[in-house]
């Protein structure tokens, strides 16, 4: 059964290919594959983010506040159809802490159920109270809808003596803002180069040492990213691109 809420630390690091390729020898040494990757395969993620008209949600999440949350559809393969299975979550970051909760349903009952508030039936009493949670979300914010895809290819890893550590690599991250349905295939702009790879590690307390070690001495940093940031900011910019240069003048004058 997938797991429907966690609460851990999730940190953040940025690196080229030749940082990538030194650092995976190590990590195959401390850690197993994840269920995911099949013969140690990469496996894709699909997503589509939700926001209000002005886009509230993550210029306040761009601001880096104490406490901020937001609201996505993931799918594990691509592209979808209205029955497929995907996952509705509410992911919050709370003084570093993330949470995330999430329930399962069809493409269609998630479309149907952001535009009309028209739940799906579930049995469990977490799912229950999960999709409580979602409607508090919904009814926070008005006219929510699709604003943001953004897909992946990821290779995730748990530890050996610590199942609860788990560290992701993903690449090839690709972002559009319209076609804005998990229907359609993946495509659009990348938002890192190819050859960088975002790892990220997931710990509910601290980083194993020698997972430590082995960043000091490959000189990999940590750094504040955000893959829905990034997108939008990269739609701000072209967006000011765009405009006239008499607009230009105005907007940095």
């Amino acid at each position: 059964m997938a797991i429907s809420t966690f609460q851990r630390r999730e940190v953040k690091f940025l690196m080229s290919l030749e940082q990538y390729q030194a650092l995976l020898p190590i990590v195959h040494e401390h850690m197993n594959p994840d269920q995911f990757c099949i013969d140690g395969k990469e496996y894709g993620i699909y997503n589509l983010y939700y926001d209000t008209p002005d886009n509230l949600l993550i210029r306040r999440s761009i601001a880096k506040p104490y406490y901020k949350e937001k609201l996505r559809l993931r799918s594990y393969y691509s592209p979808a159809n209205p029955d497929s299975t995907v996952f509705l979550e509410v992911k919050k970051k709370i003084g570093g802490i993330v949470t995330k909760r999430r329930v399962t349903m069809t493409v269609a009952e998630a479309e149907a159920y952001i535009q009309t508030r028209v739940k799906p039936y579930y049995e469990r009493f977490l799912d229950q109270q999960i999709m409580k949670e979602m409607d508090v979300f919904l009814n926070c914010y008005d006219s929510v809808a699709p604003r943001q895809y953004i897909s992946y290819q990821r290779s995730a890893f748990f530890g050996k003596d610590d199942s609860n550590f788990r560290l992701t690599f993903d690449r090839a991250l690709t972002e559009r803002r319209h076609d804005l349905t998990l229907t359609k295939g993946s495509y659009g702009n990348l938002i890192i180069g190819d050859d960088q790879r975002l790892m990220e590690i997931k710990v509910p307390g601290s980083i194993p040492m020698w997972m430590s070690k082995a960043l000091s001495e490959i000189g990999i940093r940590r750094t504040s990213f955000s893959k829905y940031g990034r997108a939008y900011q990269n739609y701000v910019l072209q967006q000011t691109v765009n405009r006239p240069q008499e607009e230009r003048k105005m907007i940095y004058a």
